[in-house]
């Protein structure tokens, strides 16, 4: 009876957990869905529909064309078979019994007469991207016909910007930290527990109150607005994660390989090349993640340090321009948004079965 009662409770804990789980991808996949879809969406479907048009539903569809009289005022009531309708109500449409008015070209006073329909917005396109990555001028057609030019944003330069300071600020940190993690947990020397204690401090230090104090030295070296500089950078604010991380994993290896590893007469970056790099790889990819995501997504330190030229200007930072000067172009925002995703996406799911490996890692004793 016990057995069948903890074997209930398992499974009801079990369902619960899952649930929650469930609830909590649908969450967050629904929002990324949605950007997906509107980064490949033409603007003009943008503009008049959702993003979930997609997939079938009643919409109305053009059934036939009402050509009004070009000197038609449009200022004044307009009449459409013996009814009168403004121009505004004919811009977001009327319906009249079991059909939809709406302008299919201002200009040329011509309307669709659209009935609902089961039906899906089908049209997509790569131009998105390729105007949010190149810059080129490109057009788009109103729903009153009317056509509107606009220029790109060019962010080809920013995401390469980006991937030039991620690579070096995620791998110089994490090789130096594993140094440090292989000191503290296995070497004796003078002060140990003191440099251990300042760089567990060093954690709770807010990384903006040393902006201000290094982007002086910065200046004074002639380090301000270089790749050097934010490389430096992203790594000391990045060491006393790593290197705690780092330690909490190294020093749970069983020490009886290091014994015999002296015994043999193995030097230690022997032992740290041949036995503790192989050993921490689940560690290893599991704080590249944390240190890559944080890296990409940082806007603050790449603003201070990196400066918001062109020339240097990292993915974060065009966003946040777009989004300022383009804050009614959903079509460039969703796709320079799906765009700063697909590259920490890909590295995540490339590392992601040594992820929770490594985050167990020195967690448990034996």
């Amino acid at each position: 009876m016990r057995k069948a009662k903890a074997k209930g409770q398992k499974r009801k804990a079990n369902w619960i957990v899952n649930l929650v789980l469930g609830i909590i991808c649908i969450v967050w996949f629904i929002p990324t869905l949605g950007l997906l879809i509107s980064s490949v969406r033409p603007a003009a479907d943008i503009l008049q529909s959702g993003w979930w048009t997609v997939f079938p539903h009643r919409q109305w569809d053009t059934v036939s064309q009402l050509k009004l009289d070009r000197d038609t005022d449009l200022r004044k009531p307009i009449t459409v078979n013996g009814k009168t309708f403004t121009d505004d109500q004919l811009k977001a449409g009327v319906e009249d019994g079991n059909q939809r008015l709406i302008w299919e070209n201002r200009r040329a006073r011509t309307l669709d007469v659209q009935e609902k329909k089961w039906g899906a917005s089908t049209n997509f396109t790569l131009q998105n991207y390729e105007t949010v990555l190149g810059g080129k001028q490109y057009k788009i057609t109103q729903p009153d016909g009317t056509i509107k030019t606009e220029q790109g944003s060019g962010m080809g330069r920013s995401f390469w910007n980006t991937i030039a300071v991620v690579i070096p600020s995620t791998v110089i940190p994490i090789f130096i930290a594993s140094f440090a993690a292989y000191a503290f947990a296995w070497l004796k020397f003078r002060g140990r527990n003191i440099f251990f204690i300042v760089i567990i401090a060093l954690l709770v230090v807010p990384l903006q109150v040393a902006l201000i104090p290094i982007l002086r030295d910065y200046t004074t070296l002639g380090l301000n607005g270089t790749y050097f500089g934010i490389w430096m950078a992203h790594t000391a604010f990045g060491l006393p994660l790593i290197t705690y991380f780092m330690y909490n994993s190294i020093s749970q290896l069983p020490k009886d390989l290091f014994e015999s590893a002296f015994m043999d007469g193995a030097t230690n970056f022997t032992i740290f090349s041949r036995l503790i790099l192989p050993l921490s790889v689940p560690a290893l990819a599991s704080i590249s993640i944390f240190q890559f995501l944080w890296v990409w997504n940082d806007y603050l330190v790449s603003l201070i340090f990196l400066g918001s030229q062109p020339e240097v200007q990292v993915l974060s930072m065009s966003i946040a321009n777009l989004v300022g000067s383009r804050g009614n172009d959903w079509h460039l925002l969703t796709s320079a948004a799906f765009i700063s995703m697909l590259t920490p996406l890909a590295v995540f799911f490339a590392l992601q079965k040594y992820f929770v490996r490594g985050l167990l890692g020195g967690s448990v004793k034996g």
